[in-house]
């Protein structure tokens, strides 16, 4: 992406801390510079102020997607603060100052001091680096399925792909395998292939893992539920 403007700096840092971070495209609308914290690698989605999903509050690190990633965010959150001396509270991705031109037309003339009403603009954005690119449209949230993925391959533990899950502000890991984890149609075709080879003896870590799914299948289900499965088979035991 392109990054001689300001307005291209920011809009080629806003596809990196999506990536980065997975956060929605709702929450980058109204994020602040004090939200993002680059000693720590985190990000502070604090529903007071941040627009996230079922308004809740949650911290992000960021995801393990490449340095040359956290530097464009960090540069871009550096620019805002050293050489436009912007504070905690101005908006992290600022809107377009747009201005009627001599032509009597409307352009871009550098950024505002404002957050963007909705994410409509965010979208856009997304739209139109994809097409310079020569790549089909994938919108904001595209990105969060691309790290599920990402979390798939790189988790060696339920541990793991339990912060990874929490990361992506998901209570449960049931959520994250259910509404984000479907594999890829090459990698479908690669694992059905490996699984035709010798396979090793099962590893215990992934028997710990098939049982943490099994435990939370089983609380989701609830309570409830599971006593009323389990009542017939004990009146059988007490007739029987």
């Amino acid at each position: 992406m392109p990054a001689r403007s300001e307005v291209e700096r920011r809009n080629r840092a806003l596809i990196a801390f999506t990536l980065l971070t997975g956060a929605r495209d709702g929450a980058i609308a109204s994020m602040k510079l004090k939200h993002v914290d680059l000693v720590t690698n985190k990000v502070d989605q604090d529903a007071r102020e941040v627009r996230t999903k079922f308004s809740k509050t949650f911290t992000t690190f960021f995801f393990p997607v490449g340095d040359e990633i956290r530097e464009i965010v960090a540069d871009w959150v550096s620019y805002l603060r050293e050489s436009k001396l912007w504070g905690n509270d101005d908006p992290l991705f600022p809107a377009t100052c747009i201005v009627l031109s001599t032509a009597r037309q409307f352009e871009a003339a550098g950024l505002t001091r404002n957050h963007w009403s909705t994410a409509s603009p965010i979208r856009e954005i997304f739209r139109e680096a994809f097409t310079r690119a020569g790549l089909p449209y994938f919108n904001p949230h595209s990105f969060r399925n691309t790290l599920v993925q990402l979390g798939q391959e790189v988790c060696k533990s339920p541990e793991q792909f339990k912060a990874w899950s929490q990361n992506l502000g998901h209570e449960k890991t049931l959520t994250t395998f259910l509404n984000y984890g479907e594999v890829a149609y090459q990698r479908q075709g690669e694992i059905m292939r490996d699984l035709a080879e010798p396979q090793p003896p099962a590893r215990s870590d992934l028997e710990h893992f098939a049982r943490a799914m099994f435990k939370e299948c089983l609380t989701q289900i609830g309570a409830g539920t599971i006593d009323k499965l389990r009542a017939p088979a004990e009146d059988s035991e007490r007739d029987g």
